[in-house]
């Protein structure tokens, strides 16, 4: 069975400079982003059932896991859920990953 899917984009170029290349690198770039950020805030943090909903507490937290998550990330670590649990273990494996000890 043949299905044909209909895709709609908005684009701030002028009509009939965009290429399809172009517009699936945008695509790519979009679920690179996805995968990276969302996606481990979503799983490894189960932010989803996260119970926190009072006031600027969500934003405060997200940004906190976004700052675990770009701190692994800077260090080289590419599966967060391994090195939280690696840097859990001894609490100045933290405080180095931030550069705040000698």
């Amino acid at each position: 069975m043949l299905t044909i899917e209909r895709v709609y984009l908005i684009t701030s170029l002028p009509p009939g400079t965009a290429t399809g290349p172009q517009f699936a690198a945008c695509i790519r770039g979009h679920w690179k982003i996805e995968n990276l950020l969302h996606h481990v805030r979503d799983r490894t943090f189960r932010e989803d059932d996260s119970k926190i909903h009072v006031g600027h507490l969500p934003r405060v937290i997200a940004g906190l896991r976004n700052l675990a998550i770009g701190v692994h990330r800077q260090d080289g670590r590419t599966n967060i859920a391994a090195a939280l649990r690696y840097t859990a273990r001894d609490c100045r494996r933290s405080l180095t990953a931030l550069g705040l000890t000698g």
